[in-house]
């Protein structure tokens, strides 16, 4: 019942935290150290699944239309040209996952790196406020940028979609254009990350107590609350009110270094 529980109020931190520009990676281990877990980042990983299903659910015309023109071998259309752009993001962030994920889970285990990266994060938000929207057109160079932004905020205390759609704000993107291919970017990082993080610690998770019973309870509740962050964050985006999550940033990691300072 204990695991149980925690598996919900992870999964709830997942829900709200992956699709708010509050970083959810950030967010799991500031919880799990302040309950006194010590999870392998497989559990956070699998929590994952639920928002895999939410980006699948909410974007679910979108997706069919790049399938469909995948299927046909139309590269061209308005749906087909981002398939091209997706594999072009995708290969710096699994760059950058590959070579950089053993440091930043070893290094970012601490509440003050933490801390840290969001002041950092809360920084980019705002700074999207400034941004001019020029373009609705995604070029392969702003794919490789968006992909190298969501490689970047594997770091715990970076939001993947504060950073990705400030970033793509900043180069002037449309704001329902940036808001669409991160998420679409997204899924298969999601996929790769849960692939690979699998593969390599399938036997750790079983050793910390939490079995599939209890994923399965909290990737169903990260998918519940997440369906709902998502579209609070859609309307976040088209109302200009994305860069207001910037103040939820700075305020919990400074509260969070003097905490730390205070040694707590």
């Amino acid at each position: 019942m204990e695991h149980l529980l925690e598996a919900i109020i992870l999964g709830v931190i997942q829900g709200v935290a992956e699709w708010l520009p509050i970083s959810s990676t950030g967010h799991l281990r500031l919880a799990e150290h302040f309950l006194g877990l010590t999870l392998p980042i497989l559990f956070d990983v699998t929590l994952h699944i639920g928002t895999l299903v939410v980006i699948f659910v909410f974007f679910r015309k979108d997706i069919k239309n790049i399938l469909s023109a995948l299927v046909r071998g139309d590269f061209k259309s308005e749906n087909g040209a981002l398939i091209p752009l997706i594999i072009v993001g995708t290969v710096p962030t699994a760059l950058i996952g590959l070579v950089f994920s053993d440091w930043i889970e070893a290094t970012f285990r601490n509440v003050l790196p933490i801390a840290t990266a969001l002041i950092l994060c809360g920084a980019l938000l705002y700074s999207s406020r400034f941004a001019r929207e020029k373009t609705d057109n995604i070029t392969y160079q702003t794919a490789l940028i968006f992909g190298v932004a969501q490689g970047v905020a594997i770091i715990p205390g970076l939001s993947r979609s504060g950073t990705t759609i400030a970033v793509a704000l900043l180069l002037g993107l449309k704001r329902e254009k940036a808001f669409k291919f991160s998420f679409l970017l997204s899924i298969p990082a999601i996929i790769g990350a849960l692939g690979l993080t699998f593969y390599k610690e399938h036997e750790a998770l079983a050793l910390t107590g939490f079995g599939w019973y209890e994923i399965l309870i909290g990737a169903t509740v990260t998918m519940l609350v997440g369906y709902v962050a998502l579209k609070v964050l859609h309307r976040a985006v088209e109302n200009r009110k994305f860069h207001l999550f910037a103040f939820y940033c700075w305020l919990m990691g400074t509260a969070l270094i003097i905490l730390t300072l205070s040694g707590f």
